[in-house]
């Protein structure tokens, strides 16, 4: 950020402290953000104001009104433009001044004086309502002549389209910080955004080829910022490419703002649609029919979609793969990844299909990586991303880089037109030492990246070779570090396997196992009623079960209170007594008594079935993690389903799990045995795992001295303050 910048940001900022009485300062954004618009329109209009005047006044004067001369004049007003911005009052900031007693009025004329694409603008901010405020309040005339400074000259000859893209950002960024906003929803550092081009348009030479046409989404485009950089990083580089900038935001003041960014560069506004990307209806996503050639996003991380819950899970359910959600749904509190399964559905044919393909850039918290159970959860998302073969690399970058939270994230890159030598493989890169602090942080934001930084992670990127090493650390504290490893996608499957160990109890009559029997379900509802309309009735059939309570007790009491270790054994025995009283013994009783009369015994005899089989004890059921075979090829064959049937993929894993088994838990526990149809399959990318360097702590010597230095420290300055 230059230094120009930053001081026309606290400028602003004094004039919004001119605000402070009528408005509190979570609510200075009302006024700050559309008059800092407004002036740049105006700033940007001035050289032609005159000249679109005089076309106007000629075209009133031949009869022409309404969409007629708006149509003529966007064509003569607007000359060299495509899309027509311009404003037919008389009124400009200086003459706003010279009328104070009617600034209202004429400011409000002056707004509904432009071409409709820019009047939509404050439209959108809601403005007219905040000047008729500022007008009782006696601070409008004040804010106006502040605002028509010459320090603040918001031209694009003064200020370029990249610095005023900061301006914003920071304004909106200082805005949300007062209104204490919460951390997930927050703006993309510019120079996260340039690495994120960096490696999104690497090794793609195709974009570089004079005359290319190519489009480019953001489906949570904020302010614009990422579509602007990339706009920038491709023209710098060739001037000649055709590219069309599309988006999507649901918060209207950031619409406006991205929507006058593109005004004002002369590129079509109408691609920026306004609405919830993930809803439905007329708020949904806004471009349905489109696919695009590059796709940027910084979702919110850690925020609940319950507002979009019922139109997802009903896409989900109703239109499975044909929609956009089909592989499966993220945890209700954190829905960044619906946003990548959106970018993926509006991917371009591969060119093995005979498309162009899309690549994807999206900024995630650590969430995505790991959480979700194996069956439809981000697991499964995973999973579809990885057997299609469509992630390309994942890059670890610095904590404390946002504005307003201060976790570690992670830049996914992801594409369906991967090259010959990264096909089917998965590229890692440790990024969270490459960046430097900062002389004076932006709230959560302490560290940065610099251009060395980007640039390493790029080459780091673009060289593709596992292994690869770097020389990092902050403020010159540096070491060599391995930055980069490559896998195969089939690196990041796992098996999860249920792992049995045979039920083993003994079963005694004795007088306090019978007591158990009263907290039995089975045993209570025999003295429970059925009956709901004949009192009479009901008591008699609680009376019949209390008595039937009680037979049984007394048959359990006659047994012997000796201590059988083996099922086998003591069932007959239970059976014979109750049969000898003439009493029946259903099923749920008899579960009921087994369970009352028996305790768990490492060494009674195993409780088998009917066919001799072990019965498990869910007690003692456990899972493992069994990496997939190091041979088996990919997609896997078990659906998406919850309940999907995995007897193909037992086909080719099971002898490999038997042999984990017999490897890694039969050694100390030789009566386990896996339950493989409850085998399920899961990814996740410990991508800290795979870069993590055991650091020996000081030794203790080392601590001590330094407790007796900060000891002494201490005391000295005590002693300072009781003298």
């Amino acid at each position: 950020m230059t230094t120009n910048t930053t001081n026309l940001i606290n400028f602003v900022f004094e004039i919004a402290n001119k605000l402070r009485g009528p408005y509190r300062p979570p609510q200075y954004r009302k006024v700050m953000l559309p008059m800092t618009v407004l002036r740049r329109l105006d700033c940007v209009l001035a050289p032609t104001k005159e000249r679109v005047l005089k076309e106007y006044e000629k075209l009133q004067a031949r009869g022409l009104e309404g969409e007629a001369l708006h149509k003529v004049l966007a064509r003569k007003a607007s000359q060299g433009r495509e899309h027509p911005l311009y404003n037919i009052s008389p009124y400009t900031f200086e003459k706003l001044l010279a009328d104070p007693e009617n600034i209202a009025t004429n400011l409000t004329s002056y707004i509904n004086g432009f071409s409709e694409s820019a009047r939509v603008i404050f439209e959108a901010f809601g403005f007219e309502s905040e000047i008729e405020k500022l007008d009782k309040a006696n601070r409008l005339y004040l804010i106006v002549k502040e605002f028509a400074d010459p320090r603040v000259d918001l031209h694009p000859d003064q200020v370029s389209n990249h610095d005023m893209g900061y301006v914003f950002e920071e304004l909106v960024r200082k805005f949300n910080e007062q209104a204490n906003e919460e951390a997930g929803d927050h703006f993309t550092p510019r120079e996260v955004i340039r690495l994120m081009a960096h490696l999104l348009y690497t090794e793609d030479e195709e974009v570089y080829t004079p005359g290319i046409a190519r489009t480019i989404y953001d489906p949570t485009a904020g302010t614009g910022g990422m579509l602007s950089v990339s706009e920038e990083y491709i023209t710098e580089q060739n001037p000649q490419a055709h590219l069309a900038l599309y988006g999507q935001e649901y918060n209207e003041e950031s619409w406006a703002i991205c929507r006058s960014d593109l005004l004002i560069k002369d590129e079509p506004v109408d691609n920026i649609a306004f609405g919830d990307t993930l809803g439905d209806g007329e708020t949904g996503d806004g471009h349905p029919d489109k696919t695009f050639h590059y796709m940027l996003a910084n979702p919110p991380f850690g925020v609940e979609w319950k507002p979009q819950e019922d139109y997802v899970k009903k896409e989900h359910k109703e239109l499975g793969f044909n929609g956009r959600f089909g592989p499966g749904l993220p945890r209700i509190n954190d829905g960044a990844t619906l946003f990548l399964l959106h970018m993926l559905s509006k991917m371009k044919p591969s060119p093995e299909t005979g498309g162009e393909g899309s690549k994807i850039a999206i900024v995630f918290n650590g969430s995505p990586l790991f959480n979700g159970e194996p069956g439809p959860s981000e697991s499964n998302i995973r999973r579809w991303i990885i057997e299609n073969d469509w992630l390309d690399a994942i890059i670890a970058l610095p904590d404390q880089l946002f504005y307003n939270t201060g976790i570690y994230t992670y830049i996914w890159l992801v594409t369906n037109r991967k090259p010959i030598d990264r096909k089917g493989k998965v590229q890692l890169i440790d990024g969270t030492r490459h960046y430097r602090k900062m002389k004076k942080s932006l709230g959560n934001k302490r560290n940065e990246l610099g251009d060395e930084h980007i640039e390493e992670l790029t080459r780091l990127y673009a060289e593709f070779t596992d292994g690869a090493t770097c020389r990092v650390g902050p403020n010159g504290e540096q070491s060599e570090r391995i930055c980069s490893k490559v896998f195969d996608n089939r690196d990041f499957g796992y098996l999860k396997v249920t792992v049995e160990r045979p039920l083993r109890l003994n079963f005694q009559a004795s007088a306090e196992r019978i007591e158990r029997l009263w907290q039995e379900t089975a045993f209570i509802n025999l003295a429970k009623s059925k009956k709901r309309k004949n009192e009479a009735e009901m008591e008699a059939e609680v009376k019949a079960g209390e008595a039937a309570q009680q037979r049984l007790i007394g048959i359990l009491q006659k047994l012997d209170g000796k201590l059988y270790t083996d099922r086998a054994e003591f069932e007959p025995l239970l059976k014979a007594a109750f049969k000898a009283a003439g009493e029946k013994l259903p099923a749920p009783i008899k579960k009921a008594i087994l369970n009352a009369l028996s305790e768990r015994d490492p060494e009674a005899a195993i409780c088998r079935d009917s066919k001799g089989n072990p019965e498990p004890d869910t007690e003692l059921r456990d899972t493992e993690i069994v990496p997939l075979p190091a041979d088996i090829p990919l997609p896997l064959p078990i659906c998406y389903d919850k309940d999907a049937d995995n007897s193909q993929l037992l086909d080719l894993v099971r002898d490999h799990c038997e042999d984990y088994l017999a490897r890694e838990v039969l050694p100390f526990v030789d009566d386990a045995w896996i339950d493989h149809d409850k085998t399920k399959v899961g990814y996740e990318i410990p991508i800290n795992r795979h870069f993590y360097v055991y650091e020996p702590p000081r030794p203790l010597e080392e601590i001590e001295r330094d407790i007796q230095s900060l000891e002494g420290e201490i005391l000295e300055m005590l002693k300072k303050v009781t003298a």
